[in-house]
């Protein structure tokens, strides 16, 4: 297996499962069960796109007290058992080919951020034939920020694969909170999923990929300007 000095870092939700619909329903069933009825499903408006602090901003809101992480157990359960009420998710076409790919022939780590709780991410993963080493999941259990996942995700993977620095990292995303999370962390962003195209590229993304299955990664490099080390 080739050195691993560079990292991928992958978002799920809709960059590599069909699943952001469900996982919605899912993110307000979660919610209605703690009594949280009034919701703003306008997740760009909210200081951060994740589950925990959706839920911690709606439950102030209308509990008027403060929230506490300890909620999250019993959240995470009320979501998991609505997800599991629809059909499997399905891979965004070619990436579970993908991921093996990268994983076994390439000179790229990979480890995954997700604003989604975590037992909806291992959900999603598996029942996309998504092949992936759990110890590099991060999720947003015990974060409330994108910054902070996706940091979380690079020290796992910095852990995983015994690497003190990675030479690059690029983050794959299908959402604005992708894009300016990857800006605001100073790595590189591709974009996955043409559904937000006109929000990624009126915010300057250079790159969105439709899905996996013409994913050539010499010519990505070129792109980015990254030395190929294959």
């Amino acid at each position: 297996m080739p050195v691993k000095n560079k990292l991928m870092v992958f978002d799920i939700d809709d960059t590599l499962t069909n699943s952001e619909v469900k996982h919605t329903n899912s993110l307000i069933c979660g919610m209605n069960h703690f009594g949280i009825t009034d919701i703003n499903t306008d997740w760009r408006t909210y200081a951060n796109a994740t589950d925990s602090y959706v839920f911690s901003a709606n439950y102030e809101k209308t509990h008027q007290k403060p929230f506490q992480m300890e909620f999250m157990s019993e959240f995470e359960e009320v979501m998991t058992e609505h997800f599991l009420s629809y059909p499997d998710t399905t891979e965004i076409k070619g990436a579970a080919a993908l991921i093996n790919a990268i994983q076994q022939n390439s000179s790229y780590a990979v480890c995954f951020a997700t604003g989604s709780v975590g037992a909806l991410a291992h959900l999603k993963l598996t029942q996309s034939n998504i092949s992936y080493p759990v110890e590099v999941l991060a999720h947003s259990n015990a974060h409330f920020t994108r910054e902070e996942i996706v940091r979380n995700a690079i020290e796992k993977a910095k852990d995983y694969y015994q690497i003190a620095q990675f030479d690059e990292i690029i983050s794959f995303g299908d959402g604005l909170w992708d894009l300016k999370t990857a800006r605001n962390l100073n790595i590189h962003f591709v974009g996955v999923n043409l559904k937000n195209q006109a929000d990624l590229t009126a915010h300057g993304a250079q790159i969105i990929l439709p899905d996996w299955k013409d994913f050539n990664l010499e010519q990505l490099e070129q792109l980015l300007e990254i030395k190929t080390t294959h």
